[in-house]
């Protein structure tokens, strides 16, 4: 069985000796073996969950949540995920309000263009311009609403409409698609 210490095991996998080091301190992975000097000895093992614990972490969960996942059973996996998922979809509409915000504040309507902001009048325009007249527009709102509502609704509120008009155009769009 292939071996590394924590020097070979941190240049596999781009961290620093202290990340190792610190990994060990909270007993998310710990090196099974010492040599006769005391330095860490890890095994295939602990490669693949340092694997798993790296992929983990580019999703943004915290290591102590890492550390459910790894004591746990699977499915406990996939709630931490979706739960990540959810504060995902909630950072970006908060980051989208702040963007937002702060061009209002500098009224500077360029700005619209560098920071990728559509609203709802622009949207109008391009799927006008696309050929869309307003029974398009509102079919396109149903098959929207039907094949991916919760990114209908991101969609909706990315346009930074209120939430009594998001509500207004999914329940239509609903009523009208079933």
């Amino acid at each position: 069985m292939k071996t590394y210490s924590i020097s070979q095991l941190a240049r596999e996998f781009n961290l620093s000796r202290s990340t190792l080091l610190h990994y060990d301190a909270i007993g998310l992975l710990k090196a099974p073996q010492r040599t006769a000097s005391n330095y860490r000895v890890y095994t295939e093992i602990e490669f693949e969950k340092l694997g798993q614990i790296c992929l983990l972490r580019s999703t943004g969960i915290s290591l102590n949540e890492i550390q459910k996942i790894m004591d746990s059973e699977k499915n406990t996996i996939s709630e931490i995920l979706y739960d990540r998922i959810d504060q995902i979809n909630s950072e970006i509409n908060r980051l989208r309000f702040q963007q937002k915000a702060i061009v209002r504040i500098l009224r500077n309507k360029g700005l619209q263009k560098s920071t990728r902001i559509l609203t709802k009048d622009t949207w109008v325009q391009l799927l006008a311009s696309a050929g869309l007249d307003e029974k398009g527009m509102s079919q396109w709102h149903i098959e929207f609403e039907l094949t991916a509502p919760e990114a209908h609704q991101d969609f909706l509120e990315s346009l930074g409409l209120s939430n009594k008009e998001i509500n207004d155009i999914r329940n239509w769009a609903k009523n009208i698609g079933t």
